[in-house]
């Protein structure tokens, strides 16, 4: 009987008796001695064998990828591997039974510079992978944490109909041909959306379900034709209410999955994320970033240009001011001034600072210094 993981394997486990079953990483032959990389889904332990154990003949015969049992007492490393948390000790190899033996595998496990299409073609060996396993285990720990939140606000995981009508969606439906009923098709759901407003009627006033959900899209970065997503659907819950739920649900799990502690998160209205920034969803980490309105005081400046835009009861003049560590090119203007072209902007005319210290004219460099009065540079 298996007593740990590989990659559980600690100090607090020094002079004792384990045992492991797992796939063999690596085995190399050193000094008389059989050392054995030992892999599970937990991480990789070093078994080491002398030749003196009457294991030795066993350990011999194992390959890469066998599948072995090893039982064997637990002790410090001389030699520490810092790289791996099993590092400081290793498993001396009293037993080993060979579970299951292995061809040579046509892909690497944990290769590096395996092509996708190659890594797909032979997944189950991919998926042997420390990256790939440590992936999967942090989805699962991710839908856990997921539903220990809702579960503790309230919320009934329901299972929705897989089998279906087709119904009006953002994409086409894979089509399932039923035997029952000749020449009829169930569709299998973009989204469980008429079901769960369907439980909100039946008095269910908080559903949610992590559920698969199909499209039948061109494959594109942002697009899979099936997927897993989180469906919520609640009752009677204000807009803060259900901000304040998905913020929870969002902390809890970075707190319970990844041990990081996010703080609160900013709130703002629409109106200003569209007055300071321009955008519904601006990007915070640039808050010093921020639209600074100049419309009142070009209202009776002798620029035109700029007189027209603040005149204007639906015009607006605005300036993000960037520090000295922002260089830009002329290509690089030039580039911004066709991004803001899309949104309307008529030009991006620029100012910038060379020294401070010294008149406009000779300090500042821009195409439209000479339109504007000492006063309004100031």
């Amino acid at each position: 009987m298996r007593t740990n993981y590989c990659g559980n394997i600690t100090n607090e486990y020094i002079d004792q008796i384990v045992t492991l079953k797992g796939w063999v990483n690596k085995r190399r032959d050193l000094g008389g001695l059989i050392f054995i990389d030992l892999r599970d889904r937990e991480g990789i332990v070093q078994v080491v064998v002398e030749p003196e154990s009457t294991c030795f003949n066993d350990a011999n015969q194992v390959k890469n990828e066998y599948v072995i049992e090893v039982t064997g007492l637990v002790r410090i490393r001389p030699n520490p591997n810092k790289e791996i948390k099993t590092g400081g000790i290793e498993v001396v190899g009293q037993k080993i039974t060979i579970l299951n033996i292995a061809q040579q595998t046509p892909i690497l496990v944990d290769e590096e510079g395996v092509s996708e299409a190659n890594r797909l073609a032979h997944r189950i060996i991919d998926l042997r992978g420390q990256k790939m396993q440590h992936n999967i285990i942090l989805r699962s720990k991710l839908s856990r944490a997921i539903r220990d939140y809702l579960d503790g606000q309230g919320f009934l995981d329901i299972e929705t109909p897989f089998l279906t009508r087709s119904t009006p969606e953002g994409a086409r439906d894979f089509l399932v041909p039923s035997r029952v009923h000749k020449g009829e098709f169930y569709a299998l759901p973009q989204s469980p959306q008429l079901f769960k407003q369907l439980l909100m009627v039946a008095g269910f006033d908080k559903y949610y379900q992590i559920v698969r959900c199909f499209r039948d899209e061109d494959l594109r970065a942002d697009r899979q034709p099936e997927f897993t997503q989180v469906d919520i659907e609640t009752s009677f819950l204000t807009e803060t209410e259900i901000r304040n739920m998905a913020e929870g649900l969002i902390r809890h799990a970075f707190r319970n999955v990844l041990n990081v502690e996010l703080p609160e998160f900013p709130v703002m209205t629409y109106q200003d994320a569209m007055y300071y920034y321009g955008s519904d969803k601006p990007d915070l980490r640039l808050e010093e970033f921020k639209f600074i309105d100049l419309t009142a005081e070009f209202k009776d400046c002798g620029f035109k240009v700029f007189a027209d835009a603040a005149n204007n009861p639906a015009g607006r003049i605005v300036a993000l001011k960037l520090p000295a560590t922002v260089t830009l090119s002329r290509k690089d203007l030039d580039e911004l001034t066709k991004f803001v072209g899309i949104y309307g902007a008529k030009g991006l005319p620029y100012i910038k600072v060379n020294d401070a210290s010294k008149p406009s004219d000779e300090g500042l460099q821009s195409p439209v210094v000479k339109f504007l009065s000492s006063e309004e540079l100031a």
